[in-house]
């Protein structure tokens, strides 16, 4: 397998399954780590602003400290890390990294993938594996 590890995560107790287990994968198999985490910008309205300074403002500071999480995990395993912090849909962000960074498989978690909802809007695990440039490692997290 050539290329990177890729993972996306949210912060939440499943997606530190996926982590860890991205972890161990690229460890075993020498190579580096891409965490991906995507928001999405909440539009809100201050009022006493003038409506040229009305804007977005997301949950930057959240996914960073998510993205500084995993990256801390993945440096404490000697690994190297890389991490991205994207804008959109969840899964759009992982293939778009994964393409981007050539990787070699993705990692992601199960959380979604039984549920009734998925069948109607879909779910990230769902997304990826049918969109995958690559391989993919759907880690049982619940």
């Amino acid at each position: 397998m050539d290329g990177p590890v890729v993972v996306g995560t949210d912060g939440s107790d499943t997606a530190a399954v996926a982590v860890t287990e991205a972890i161990t994968l690229a460890k075993a198999l020498g190579r580096d780590v891409h965490v991906v985490s995507a928001h999405k910008p909440v539009a809100v309205q201050v009022s006493g602003l003038p409506a040229e300074m009305q804007g977005s403002i997301s949950s930057l500071s959240k996914v960073e400290g998510i993205l500084d999480d995993a990256a801390a995990k993945a440096r404490s395993a000697g690994l190297t890390v890389q991490c991205h912090l994207c804008t959109g849909d969840p899964a759009e962000a992982i293939l778009d990294v994964a393409q981007e960074v050539g990787a070699g498989v993705i990692v992601v978690g199960n959380k979604g993938i039984r549920s009734a909802k998925r069948f109607l809007l879909g779910n990230v695990p769902s997304k990826v594996v049918h969109h995958a440039p690559c391989s993919t490692y759907v880690v049982h997290t619940t």
